[in-house]
């Protein structure tokens, strides 16, 4: 066995992958939420054009593999230490009790995690395979044709069960994001008595912002023409 392979698949070495490529989606949460912000202009026009963008922009479509790589990197290593943390929690039940020294989120990141998966695979058929594979209407928007994804989305945004796995899909990323990213510092050695503070201030700013911004969308969409 190679230095790279027992470094990797040694506990701190899958701690740095599940670190590093959850700061690398972190990063892809922001830009994700900043284009979806498009949304909430009512034509409509600008989304489907950023979407227009995404889908056929050829550095965009490369990174959709490294975004690919990243997201599975990080499912299958958190699984791996979940595993192993649980199989340790075991023995460690006998002689104290966790609860005392980490919070909610850091002993439920497995159940997390999975909440957020169910989330991902809901989300990705409903958008990314309807829109990539499926046959959505045309709209001419200043002479061109474009998919018309801005309705597909706000349609689907109409259902309440949809609106309903939208939010609790975000609300368990706000509890994973307010552990994984001070974790993901922490794990990285990027550890010091003046910036730790602010680092951790900043996760806990990031883990609520980001979420209650793609929960705002659906909520939006819902109340507005469905409630109201």
């Amino acid at each position: 066995m190679s230095w790279f392979t027992k470094t990797f698949t040694s506990t701190i070495g899958r701690k740095v992958l599940v670190a590093v490529t959850g700061l690398f989606l972190c990063s892809f949460l922001v830009v994700h939420l900043v284009g979806n912000l498009q949304l909430f202009q009512e034509s409509g026009d600008a989304f489907n054009i950023y979407s227009h963008f995404m889908a056929t922009n050829p550095i965009i479509r490369t990174m959709e593999i490294v975004l690919v790589l990243g997201f599975g990197f990080h499912i299958y290593e958190a699984l791996v230490l979940t595993r192993r943390n649980q199989s340790v929690r075991k023995v460690a039940y006998a002689y104290n009790r966790p609860q005392d020294n980490s919070n909610w989120s850091s002993r439920n990141m497995g159940l997390l995690g999975t909440v957020i998966l169910v989330f991902l695979i809901v989300h990705l058929y409903n958008f990314f395979w309807r829109a990539r594979f499926g046959e959505p209407n045309m709209i001419p928007i200043e002479g061109t044709e474009y998919d018309d994804l801005y309705s597909v989305v706000v349609q689907s945004f109409h259902l309440w069960w949809y609106v309903l796995i939208y939010v609790l899909g975000q609300i368990a990323l706000g509890y994973h994001l307010y552990h994984g990213f001070q974790s993901a510092f922490q794990t990285l050695g990027l550890n010091h008595k003046k910036y730790t503070p602010a680092i951790q201030k900043f996760g806990a700013l990031f883990s609520i912002v980001v979420p209650a911004g793609f929960a705002a969308m659906p909520l939006y969409f819902f109340i507005k023409d469905v409630v109201l």
